[in-house]
């Protein structure tokens, strides 16, 4: 009797996956970069007290959470994953040209919303794109993916930030130009090098109704 296991089937992270892992690590890099350095420059170089810096990394939990929920809302309608997503992280990207130049608090706090928003409006799409192009068999694989390249970029960032520190004798101006580079090249990436999944002409929009969601709030 063949007591033989038949071969077992081995199914590839897709492409998509892969890039748009590589893109959360550049842009986790490039944040990692301003967030390490931002309470120092808020407080040392702009004269912000440690209550502004609080209450601005509050606002901007709250303005990122806000938006990962009317991202998902919008996404749903459209169909359409890849505009939003790159609507998300161009406007994270855009920001990173905002903190170099910014000499008040209030222009920082500019910069900070508008990073916080396009990180709530991307995230929703992007992982509707993984999801889009990924066998069910190896979902878990896939989104275990794209999170560990996206802390590895969280690791890499603060120590870039530390060594250009050391290089060039505490400029963190400079720090900030340069975090717009893995920006840019991650815009890059999603751009040219992730396509729109198709959509199941089966699928029907989602119609969002308010009375709905505060029904299912409560009893959730």
């Amino acid at each position: 009797m063949n007591t033989q296991q038949p071969p077992t089937v081995r199914i590839a992270i897709p492409a998509t996956v892969w890039v748009l892992g590589f893109v959360s690590l550049l842009m986790d890099v490039s944040s990692e970069m301003i967030q390490t350095l931002l309470p120092f420059y808020l407080v040392g170089t702009l004269g912000a007290s440690v209550l502004a810096v609080g209450f601005i990394e509050g606002l901007s939990v709250a303005i990122a959470t806000v938006m990962k929920f009317a991202s998902g809302l919008i996404a749903d309608w459209s169909r359409r994953n890849k505009p939003l997503a790159i609507l998300g992280y161009g406007l994270a990207a855009l920001s990173r040209f905002i903190f170099p130049l910014a000499v008040s608090v209030d222009q920082i706090v500019m910069a900070k919303a508008m990073d916080r928003v396009g990180k709530g409006i991307r995230g929703t799409p992007r992982d509707a794109m993984i999801a889009a192009v990924t066998p069910p068999a190896i979902r878990g694989a896939a989104f275990g993916l794209r999170k560990s390249l996206d802390t590895v970029g969280g690791f890499i960032g603060p120590l870039i930030a530390i060594a250009v520190m050391l290089l060039l004798a505490g400029d963190i101006a400079m720090v900030f130009w340069l975090a717009a580079i893995p920006a840019v090249l991650a815009m890059g990436m999603l751009i040219f090098g992730v396509r729109e999944p198709a959509t199941s002409p089966a699928a029907k929009k989602t119609t969002f109704r308010l009375s709905e969601a505060l029904r299912l709030s409560v009893w959730a």
